[in-house]
């Protein structure tokens, strides 16, 4: 039911933003991203997370593993670059107003976007081809619901050092400093809203940012628990945890939280559902 509903609500999201004439705004065109990288997120592992709860053993091959890492990986790093990118929209539209029209204009919108799916296609290359070179020996049971990083590298005889320095490394340049430009971007924008002069006008300006702000909390704040700090002392059951909040929860309620706290997205909707009744 997670999976249907997951499926159904980022589905919608993208439907409404490229079949609503009023939805065409940069803002909602990387919120279109955002929903099908969190597609892809989701059909990478829940539907082989189903397979799991109907089998006494699942068996996965080693190159399937190695895929499903690999799109694991590209769809996390791209969610993270379009987080950053939804925070310095937000940044421009509300800092910057008179000069957001002309910078954020449709072609500079594809540009970014392809930037971002094309980082994200590339991110996990290195750290899977370090992988292939390391040996298997002893128990092939993965401790996890899907084929994450330190599950497979426990499995391994070889010396995995190399490995876990260039996936710190990577993790922090993809995880850090995203992140850092969200924080800047936030900053400048709170600095804004305090100059405004009435309480209106300030909760109007926060609240055309405030979803996109609750759903950097929960990812972020998982990713950087989960691949940022050091991970000794963090058991696995921990880690399975943590990881169903970004591959279950996360995509399920993103929907949820732009269209309750979004007025335009609900207005589209209804316009929506009325052109097609």
């Amino acid at each position: 039911m997670t999976y249907i509903f997951t499926i159904s609500g980022n589905s919608l999201i993208i439907t409404l933003v490229f079949a609503c004439k009023q939805l065409n705004k940069p803002m909602y065109f990387f919120l279109g991203n955002l929903a099908a990288c969190e597609i892809l997120l989701t059909t990478n592992i829940i539907p082989n997370i189903l397979y799991l709860l109907t089998v006494d053993q699942g068996l996965i091959s080693v190159t399937k593993c190695f895929v499903q890492f690999y799109f694991f990986g590209t769809a996390a790093t791209t969610e993270c670059l379009l987080l950053a990118v939804m925070a310095y929209d937000r940044y421009l539209a509300i800092c910057s107003p008179l000069n957001y029209v002309s910078i954020m204009d449709q072609r500079f919108c594809i540009y970014l976007s392809l930037c971002v799916w094309l980082v994200g296609l590339m991110a996990t290359i290195g750290t899977i081809i370090l992988m292939s070179k390391l040996q298997f020996c002893g128990t092939t049971v993965i401790n996890h619901y899907f084929c994450d990083r330190e599950p497979i590298l426990s499995l391994s005889c070889s010396d995995t050092t190399e490995v876990r320095v260039q996936a710190l490394v990577f993790s922090f340049f993809i995880t850090l400093w995203p992140f850092v430009a969200i924080i800047w971007s936030y900053v400048r924008i709170i600095l804004t809203i305090l100059k405004m002069t009435t309480l209106i006008e300030r909760h109007k300006t926060f609240s055309t940012c405030s979803s996109h702000l609750i759903v950097v909390c929960m990812y972020y704040g998982t990713l950087i628990i989960m691949y940022v700090v050091p991970s000794s002392g963090q058991s696995f059951i921990v880690s399975k945890l943590l990881s169903l909040l970004y591959v279950a929860v996360t995509p399920l309620l993103n929907p949820i939280i732009y269209s309750l706290r979004n007025l335009e997205l609900r207005n589209a909707l209804k316009t929506y559902v009325r052109k097609i009744l």
